[in-house]
């Protein structure tokens, strides 16, 4: 299986620029910038910034940054994949998620939200059966944190060093569910991270 659609969330506004829940902007804007995809466009009717990347194969992937704000991130999914008629099945989602150390990413398909309200609202609007690139963030630096005040504040300098350093990798796995397809992409991405959280590597 192929894909048509890969989407990085966030939340639009430069304050939320270096926030962790905007970490899918950061890796989307990166393979774009990477892969030479087509300048960002604000697609006002499709709620969303979108680029295209032609593949090798002849196949046009497009990149979509939603303009909604996270928790109304199905909206723009939802009206993109509509318009250039992409199934969920060939749609990539890259977002954060807390149950991962900084830095470690994985692979999953089909699943519930884990708590995230965007993949809520995107699994709402349409099937759940995407591809997820969760993208680790950490958990909360103390447990009587708000979720929200968590996820919406800024990367530690130590964290910060530690996802520059890993973004050549997330890029490597992106270019891995492309090249590969998820099934063979995910067994080398997952055992990958299980190695790392075994402390194997």
């Amino acid at each position: 299986m192929s894909y048509r659609l890969i989407v990085g969330l966030g939340n639009p506004g430069s304050e939320y620029d270096s926030t962790r829940h905007n970490i899918g902007f950061r890796i989307i804007d990166a393979f774009a910038a990477k892969c030479g995809a087509s300048e960002w466009t604000k697609q006002r009717n499709l709620k969303g910034d979108l680029s295209q990347l032609l593949l090798e194969d002849g196949c046009k992937l497009h990149l979509l940054k939603p303009r909604t704000f996270m928790n109304e991130s199905g909206v723009s999914i939802q009206k993109v994949c509509s318009y250039y008629r992409v199934p969920p099945e060939e749609t990539l989602i890259i977002h954060d998620d807390i149950n991962l150390d900084v830095g470690v990413a994985k692979v999953s398909e089909r699943g519930g939200s884990g708590g995230h309200n965007g993949l809520a609202d995107i699994i709402a609007r349409i099937k759940p059966t995407f591809t997820r690139l969760r993208v680790g963030i950490g958990q909360k630096t103390h447990k009587e944190m708000d979720l929200a005040d968590y996820v919406l504040g800024k990367f530690s300098q130590e964290d910060q060093i530690s996802i520059n350093a890993s973004m050549d990798y997330h890029l490597d796995c992106l270019e891995r569910l492309i090249r590969d397809g998820t099934e063979k992409a995910m067994n080398h991405i997952n055992c990958k991270t299980k190695n790392i959280e075994d402390g194997q590597l």
